[in-house]
């Protein structure tokens, strides 16, 4: 009886924790999100693409894209996209070197997810913000 018990606690204890990581993990993803939105232009129907300098996962459908090292894009992809929040790497497909709303893909873990929307990042302008913040000014 005992160990059933122990195991009953334990099942549960795993389960609370895991669920406060979620939620924190969430929280962090919002947070993310927010930041790159309030740096983000109005949608756009593509941009050039020559090769993913880095990404990040920022939401459960966003992902921003950088395709050089101060150009970013903020990428919303179709539902569903299940693989996109276990994906250690992505691709994003292109035609001729652009991608294309509606018509290209982010690829999580053999999953094709058509971009929805594309936003283009003030990403110089969120580090100069990010930079001056650190220096408490």
């Amino acid at each position: 009886m005992f160990s059933r018990t122990l195991f009953a606690s334990s099942v549960f204890l795993m389960a609370a924790l895991s669920g406060g990581a979620q939620a924190q993990s969430d929280e962090i993803l919002q947070r993310n999100l927010d930041k790159y939105l309030a740096y983000a232009g109005p949608p756009v129907d593509s941009f050039q693409f020559f090769k993913l300098d880095q990404w990040e996962r920022v939401g459960r459908y966003q992902v921003v894209v950088w395709t050089r090292v101060s150009e970013a894009y903020l990428l919303t992809v179709d539902p569903p996209c299940r693989e996109l929040e276990w994906a250690k790497a992505i691709g994003v497909t292109s035609s001729a070197n652009t991608v294309n709303r509606r018509f290209d893909s982010v690829l999580a873990s053999g999953e094709r997810c058509r971009i929805e929307e594309i936003r283009p990042i003030d990403y110089k302008r969120l580090r100069k913000d990010e930079m001056a913040g650190a220096r408490g000014g």
